[in-house]
């Protein structure tokens, strides 16, 4: 199928695994599930309050960047942040507005750190989303921990996961296209780079020389330069707020941009992708498209 609606649907209840995976999985359309979350401790618990006591002075991973854009184009190269390893409670500090930083702080590395780095935490959670794993017969290959600043955007990218993006706290704003909106999406190779800190506090960008060059959008799709990227022009983005209790499963293959309220925390759940037909539809896609722009 390859209409997608307007806007993005609701349900009032989690499915059962058949009718998730006939109805959601199988056709790769999204939805916004309710009361799919609402037995877990930490939509109670989870509290400023509770994380410094249960988290504290642990030290943890957090992407700083000085404009709030990691994973994302930015001077003709592709900018990873830099990797901080801080404290959790002075992470909080910052995001709590106690000490001041003119820089983006964000909690959001995703080799699974809820469970790697945030232990302490997934009691109050799941470890699994049990209709999902039964629905595609596998267990998530990670579950990550998102918490940061108002400030944090996440660039118009896709993933090959099935990914149940569950909101604890506060709001997310996702912008989708779906998968055969690809013509309209530029794609671009550039060079990797990481931010690094010098000595006076500023950033600098560096090259990662050894690397392969990234394929990345560099198109922003809040205020698209259609002079540039005319095409966009005919893509149709959906737009939905994903609040707390809720969950989101975005399918794979959809390109998917990020807002969130400040200090929203969230949970996501990935599942790796059948490389089906629905793979199969995108790659032929995704190469007539490099070919018609090399005619």
């Amino acid at each position: 199928e390859l209409g997608w609606p307007e806007s993005i649907p609701y349900l009032e209840r989690p499915p059962s695994p058949l009718e998730f995976y006939r109805e959601w999985v199988s056709p790769n359309k999204p939805c916004i599930i309710r009361n799919a979350i609402s037995h877990w401790p930490a939509l109670e618990k989870w509290t400023s309050a509770y994380l410094r006591e249960v988290v504290g002075s642990k030290v943890v991973s957090v992407a700083v960047t000085p404009n709030g854009y990691a994973d994302a184009v930015f001077q003709d190269r592709f900018v990873m942040p830099e990797e901080r390893q801080m404290p959790f409670m002075d992470f909080l500090d910052i995001v709590e507005k106690k000490v001041t930083s003119p820089n983006v702080f964000y909690v959001q590395k995703q080799c699974s750190n809820l469970t790697e780095e945030f232990s302490e935490l997934v009691c109050d959670v799941q470890p699994d989303i049990p209709w999902m794993s039964e629905a595609l017969g596998k267990k998530p290959d990670a579950v990550n921990f998102w918490l940061g600043e108002s400030a944090a955007v996440t660039s118009l990218h896709k993933d090959h996961y099935e990914n149940l993006y569950c909101v604890v706290s506060g709001e997310k704003y996702f912008l989708l296209h779906p998968p055969s909106d690809r013509p309209f999406i530029p794609y671009e190779l550039y060079q990797p780079a990481t931010y690094h800190v010098s000595e006076d506090g500023s950033f600098e960008i560096v090259d990662e020389k050894t690397a392969e060059k990234v394929p990345w959008i560099p198109l922003d799709p809040l205020k698209p330069d259609l002079e540039l990227y005319p095409e966009y022009a005919q893509a149709k983005p959906l737009q939905c707020t994903v609040k707390a209790g809720e969950m989101l499963y975005l399918p794979s293959l959809w390109f998917h941009h990020v807002q969130q309220s400040h200090g929203c925390i969230a949970v996501n759940y990935w599942y790796d992708m059948e490389y089906d037909i629905k793979y199969s539809y995108y790659q032929l896609l995704d190469c007539l498209t490099k070919t018609v722009k090399m005619l």
